[in-house]
């Protein structure tokens, strides 16, 4: 360290306190790296790997990026899991004494990234943060970029608690996660956690942090009262929830947030229960092959106009409602737009031009927007009122409510109209964005620069009359300021009184005294002119930021209006109906088709289905039917039929009476978990398992071949006492899909049990899925038939019935060699009564060749005995 040079002690002094970060050390314009980090960051970033001297005659490992263009470089390494400490020069070079004063003023992690190119606009960038006491847990999680903040806790014992935590996380999907020591060292929930969600994570001391202090650490950002405010008072968990995350922002971010002003406090229990792995199985985000949009429910449902929207539909997805009257409420405004296509129109059209008011707010708020921000913000401002007028003037009673509760924000958009030019350049500190008549004093500074301009045109007209030098110029360049230029050819006009600036291979460049006293003059002028401009910005940034709850309210308005249009927009296009809702638990639902399926396929070529469910004689269907008949599909189809009509979406039917469900349930398909040392089988009761234990009366359960992941004896007996408690104990309405034709039986023997089948056509060998749903049931899974329309070998199709036969007719499996065996025995034994046919023919004729009496014979008895002859010979 004492060999270090003055700068390279500072460097690292600074880099000992962020070791786990990798280091930005602004030097001029640049950011540059050191040592490991430099080495890691030119292998990630793939750009080159120099060396600077740090002292006694060593050298370093060194790269850097420019200051103007690090957002992408930071980007590039969140994204591969890093952290990186922003390091600043705090004072400015050219008047500094001695080195340059820096620090760190900002740490940036997958969590806290706030640059909106490396953001999904329509996706929020969660940190979360989980704690787990004793009797419960509280999970907490924040979007620095829009300033929400949500909290939510449970009590129970610790298998349920990490049961709750792993299911919020789910949903929430953070992009960076802190838990304790204590929870970090928990394998099987680190493997879970990272295995399905895989956030960066962060690991925090328990004894960090206590009750009161994190009371504190609440009142002291959010204000006096604010545990109350939001309704905190007995939340333990989760306000240790929102201390830990409070504590990380303060750590990191180093900025007052004042952005981040509520906290949203909500219950589990008053949306949908969906669990990680029914999430999943709906493929309510993305696919569950490729894990792309493309495919989801949520691709399906957005056709929202704003970033804002598209990311408010996603938690409304995520937490569909349970009280009639509020998914009713959002029914009739769906309903108001599909019956006036003009008003959805209009509403879709106003609302395209608004921009994403939430993350330009968090920018305001970081101090990082610029002007080309603040015309986004005045731009969609300009959009309110139009939108207000739309809405107050719909006729419909709750449209105009809403429309009434939209502030236009006219003081802002007229505060940045009236400021900040149509097209301002990206950067604050070099002039060029208020407007002159903004400011009097900017209006002065300009005035002066445009005379001085002035001068300097007269300069070159007056200067090129008095020495005749034609091709003269006054020019300028920030190294060597105003100088006047004359080419070689006419040096010998130069005159006395020109003083040797610089030379050049073409030309010469000179300065005169008055010259050099008016660049005095423009310098300063512009120099004081770009301070004040930016000084003006921040003055009218800092006013912005002063109305921040006001813009926030509007954009929570605006989100609210472009779901539902967006709903609206796919009822309308794709033929969806208004679901009616009812208290009694039936699900009956008319010609239901699956929402995304059918989109994915050609026109008119789903097949729709009805549903009918009770909590009494039809809570359970079993469903029978081959692979790839459409069963999956179907049992999906009303699950999210279920869903969306919960979240305030028109459904694909022609009709549908949704009875409110508390929860959701899926166990489908087949899949292991090897990472986590769990078979398909184990995945499978696992899952199962956590049915059992979490669905009520009120739920809905979805389950495709339960027992299929282990022996046909093991697997039917499971599938049937499954079946049985499900219907008997928990009489939760049921959708269960076997190839255990056993299972049948049950109808008829439990009430609530009812059997289905999907309808197949079969020609001969052939067979044809209808897609069709009915009563019934059936007795075969015609699995070999659907081998042979996958292209199974012909041999084995054969083989395969073969073995089929024998089982079904309780006949010993022979193996293929022993068939093979039966068969040439079989010919052999046809061979041999073949050849003991012929012996037996031909000894015949012998003997009656043998006693022939020639003598006796006519010529006529002799012919016909010979013809006879030949004809048996023929037959040997």
């Amino acid at each position: 360290m004492k060999d270090l040079t003055p700068m390279m002690k500072q460097y690292m002094n600074i880099k000992n306190k962020y070791k786990d970060c990798i280091l930005f050390f602004r030097l001029g314009d640049f950011y540059e790296m050191f040592f490991d980090d430099a080495v890691l960051a030119s292998k990630e970033l793939e750009i080159t790997l120099t060396q600077r001297e740090i002292g006694n005659k060593k050298k370093a490992p060194m790269c850097g990026v420019p200051y103007h263009a690090a957002d992408s470089y930071i980007s590039k390494l969140i994204k591969k899991g890093y952290k990186v400490a922003i390091c600043e020069q705090l004072e400015d070079p050219s008047v500094a004494k001695g080195i340059v004063e820096r620090d760190v003023i900002r740490v940036i992690t997958p969590g806290t990234i706030t640059d909106l190119k490396a953001l999904d606009e329509k996706s929020n960038n969660f940190l979360s943060s989980v704690y787990i006491g004793n009797r419960g847990a509280g999970v907490s999680y924040v979007d620095i970029s829009t300033g929400e903040f949500y909290t939510t806790q449970y009590f129970g014992n610790i298998n349920d608690s990490l049961s709750f935590v792993i299911d919020e996380l789910g949903k929430i999907s953070p992009s960076e996660l802190m838990i304790s020591e204590r929870l970090f060292q928990n394998e099987k929930a680190m493997k879970i956690i990272e295995n399905n969600i895989n956030p960066h994570i962060e690991v925090y001391k328990e004894t960090r942090f206590n009750l009161n202090d994190c009371k504190d650490k609440i009142e002291s950002h959010f204000g006096n009262g604010s545990i109350k405010k939001f309704n905190l008072d007995n939340k333990d968990y989760s306000i240790i929830s929102i201390c830990i995350l409070l504590s990380y922002l303060f750590d990191t971010q180093k900025t007052s947030l004042e952005h981040i002003n509520k906290i949203f406090l909500y219950s589990v229990k008053n949306y949908m229960f969906l669990d990680i792995n029914t999430r999943v199985n709906l493929e309510i985000n993305e696919t569950i092959r490729g894990k792309e949009k493309k495919g989801s429910l949520m691709w399906l449902l957005d056709d929202t106009s704003t970033a804002m929207g598209g990311r408010l539909l996603k938690k409304w997805l995520e937490q569909p409602l349970l009280t009639k009257e509020k998914i009713e409420y959002r029914l009739e405004i769906v309903e108001n737009f599909v019956e006036d296509i003009i008003l959805m129109d209009e509403v879709k059209e106003a609302l395209k031009n608004i921009y994403d008011l939430e993350r330009i707010m968090g920018k305001i708020t970081y101090g990082s927007c610029n002007a080309r921000d603040l015309i986004s913000l005045k731009n969609s401002l300009n959009s309110l009122p139009k939108l207000k007028k739309i809405l107050t003037n719909s006729g419909s009673k709750r449209l105009i409510d809403i429309g009434s509760k939209i502030d236009t924000l006219d003081d802002i958009f007229h505060l940045i109209n009236d400021s900040i030019v149509e097209e301002p350049p990206i950067s604050v500190r070099e002039g060029g964005i208020i407007k002159t008549e903004f400011n009097e004093e900017l209006k002065e500074f300009r005035e002066a620069a445009i005379k001085g301009k002035e001068w300097l045109a007269n300069l070159e007209e007056r200067e090129k009359k008095k020495t005749g030098i034609k091709t003269l110029k006054v020019s300028f360049n920030r190294v060597f300021g105003y100088f006047i230029e004359v080419s070689k050819s006419y040096l010998k006009l130069v005159p006395e009184n020109y003083i040797r600036k610089q030379t050049l291979a073409n030309s010469e460049r000179y300065f005169i005294p008055e010259l050099k006293e008016m660049e005095a003059k423009i310098l300063g002028a512009e120099e004081r002119m770009v301070d004040l401009e930016y000084n003006i910005f921040v003055e009218i940034r800092n006013k912005i930021k002063n109305e921040i709850e006001r813009i926030q309210k509007v954009s929570k308005i605006v989100s609210k209006i472009d779901v539902l249009n967006s709903f609206a927009q796919v009822a309308y296009k794709n033929d969806y109906v208004k679901p009616d809702l009812n208290d009694d638990g039936i699900i009956d639902i008319k010609n239901g088709r699956h929402p995304v399926v059918e989109k994915m396929l050609e026109e008119n070529t789903f097949v729709a289905n009805d549903t009918y469910l009770d909590t009494n004689k039809n809570r359970t269907m079993l469903i029978t039917g081959p692979n790839m008949a459409g069963k999956s599909t179907y049992m999906r189809q009303v699950a999210l039929i279920t869903l969306m009509a919960q979240v305030g979406s028109f459904i694909p039917a022609e009709s549908g009476n949704i009875g409110i469900v508390d929860r959701i349930f899926t166990r489908i398909g087949a899949s292991d978990n090897l990472a986590q040392g769990e078979s398909t089988f184990m995945v499978e009761m696992n899952e199962v398992s956590n049915i059992i234990q979490n669905a009520t009366e009120n739920s809905l359960i979805i389950l495709d071949e339960v027992g299929r992941g282990t022996s046909t004896f093991d697997g039917l007996s499971i599938a049937w006492a499954v079946i049985e408690y499900i219907n008997e104990n928990i009489k939760a309405k049921t959708l269960f899909a076997t190839h255990y034709h056993e299972l049948t039986q049950l109808e008829g023997k439990l009430e609530g049990i009812k059997n289905y089948t999907i309808l197949i056509e079969e020609k001969g060998e052939e067979i044809t899925f209808l897609r069709k749903i009915d009563k019934g049931s059936t007795n075969k899974s015609y699995g070999i038939e659907v081998a042979r329309l996958a292209g199974i070998n012909k041999d084995i199709i054969n083989r395969a019935g073969e073995i089929l036969d024998s089982i079904e007719g309780n006949k010993e499996v022979k193996n293929s060699v022993e068939v093979k065996d039966e068969v040439n025995n079989k010919i052999r034994e046809e061979e041999l009564e073949q050849l003991d046919l012929f012996q037996y023919k031909g000894e015949n004729l012998i003997n009656k060749l043998k006693n022939l009496d020639v003598i006796k014979l006519t010529p006529m008895d002799a012919m016909n005995i010979l013809y006879n002859i030949v004809e048996e010979a023929k037959d040997l």
